[in-house]
C-alpha cells in the first residue's frame, strides 16, 4: 500500500503544494505520493467521509476557501489552530481521528527566523488582508512582539480580528484603501526596529484584482512579504524593491509550512539543504 496526502482547494491546480511534497518524497526514496483533489465549496463533507474509510489516505493540505468551514467537521483541533480559527493541514491519527492543524504560522515566521532572533527597540507589522492565513499571520506576530496595524476592505472586520487574536495590545484597524494613495507622514528614527509590510491577502495574485500600496507608508528598513505564489514575484514585491525595500516571496512561507505539514503526514523531516534546487524546480 503507498501513504498519500494531498492539498484541497477550489482552485487547485495553480497549487504548488504537489511540486513541493513530490520532490522530497523523490530525495527520501518513499513509498508515498502526494496529490491534489479540487473540492468545491459545499463538498467538504463528502471529501472527509471518503478519506476517513481509506487506509492509505494520512492526511490534506487545505487551501482557500476552506480554512475556516473545515473546522466544524474535524474531530479535534490542536491549540494554535484552536487559537487562530483556521485550518491548514488535517491529519488522520492513530485512532482514526481527523485532527486539524496549522502550520502557516511557523511557515510564514520561518524566514523572518535569523531577524526575530536579533534585539529590537520596536517591532511593527502593516498586515494586508482579513482571511485565513492572515489570522495566523497575526497570531504568530503578536507571539513575536509585533504591534500591528491591520488593514481590511472592511475595517470592521479587521478590528474584530484584532479584538479576537490580539487583545489588550496597541494594534489599530485600518481601510485597506488607505494605504493606496502617497502619504507625508514623516517617519521618526528607525534604527533598532522591525518593520514588515505584508501582503495576507489574495490581491496580486493571477486572476485575482491588483494590490494597491503606495511605498511612502512603509518606514525606512521595512520588509516587503508577499504569501502570494502566482505569480511569484508579484507586483506588490516588484514596487517594493523599485522603491528601495527588502523583500520576502511567498515561496518562503510555502515551502515553510510544507515541510511541518509533511512531518505531520509522512513521520520523517524533509531534505531542507536542498531548498535552492527545490526553488529552481518551482520556478521552472
Amino acid at each position: 500500500m503507498t501513504q498519500y496526502a494531498e492539498v484541497i482547494g477550489d482552485p487547485i491546480r495553480q497549487s504548488k503544494s504537489p511540486v513541493i511534497h513530490g520532490f522530497w518524497i523523490e530525495k527520501l526514496g518513499l513509498d508515498a505520493e502526494y496529490r491534489a483533489a479540487l473540492v468545491p465549496e459545499g463538498g467538504l463533507g463528502e471529501y472527509l467521509a471518503s478519506r476517513r474509510g481509506d487506509n492509505d489516505w494520512c492526511g490534506c493540505n487545505v487551501t482557500m476557501p476552506h480554512k475556516q468551514a473545515i473546522i466544524p467537521l474535524l474531530d479535534r483541533l490542536e491549540p494554535l489552530a484552536k487559537r487562530i480559527g483556521a485550518v491548514n493541514t488535517v491529519v488522520k491519527a492513530p485512532d482514526g481521528k481527523l485532527v486539524g492543524r496549522n502550520t502557516d504560522v511557523a511557515g510564514f515566521l520561518e524566514p523572518l527566523a535569523e531577524r526575530l532572533r536579533e534585539q529590537h527597540y520596536f517591532r511593527m507589522g502593516r498586515v494586508l488582508g482579513t482571511g485565513g492565513a492572515a489570522r495566523a499571520i497575526v497570531a504568530g506576530l503578536v507571539k513575536e512582539g509585533f504591534t500591528l496595524v491591520l488593514a481590511g476592505r472592511n475595517p470592521d472586520k479587521a478590528r474584530a480580528l484584532l479584538e479576537e487574536l490580539a487583545p489588550g495590545g496597541e494594534h489599530h484597524a485600518a481601510p485597506l484603501d488607505h494605504f493606496a494613495s502617497a502619504t507625508d507622514y514623516d517617519f521618526d528614527d528607525r534604527e533598532g526596529c522591525c518593520d514588515l509590510v505584508v501582503n495576507a491577502s489574495p490581491l496580486g495574485m493571477r486572476g485575482q484584482q491588483p494590490l494597491t500600496f503606495h511605498w511612502s507608508h512603509a518606514p525606512p528598513g521595512s520588509i516587503a512579504y508577499d504569501i502570494v505564489t502566482d505569480p511569484v514575484d508579484t507586483a506588490f514585491l516588484k514596487s517594493a524593491r523599485a522603491a528601495g525595500f527588502e523583500t520576502i516571496d511567498g515561496l518562503a512561507m510555502l515551502i515553510g509550512q510544507a515541510a511541518a505539514a509533511f512531518t505531520h503526514f509522512f513521520g520523517v523531516a524533509p531534505p531542507r539543504g536542498d531548498d535552492g534546487e527545490l526553488r529552481e524546480r518551482l520556478l521552472a
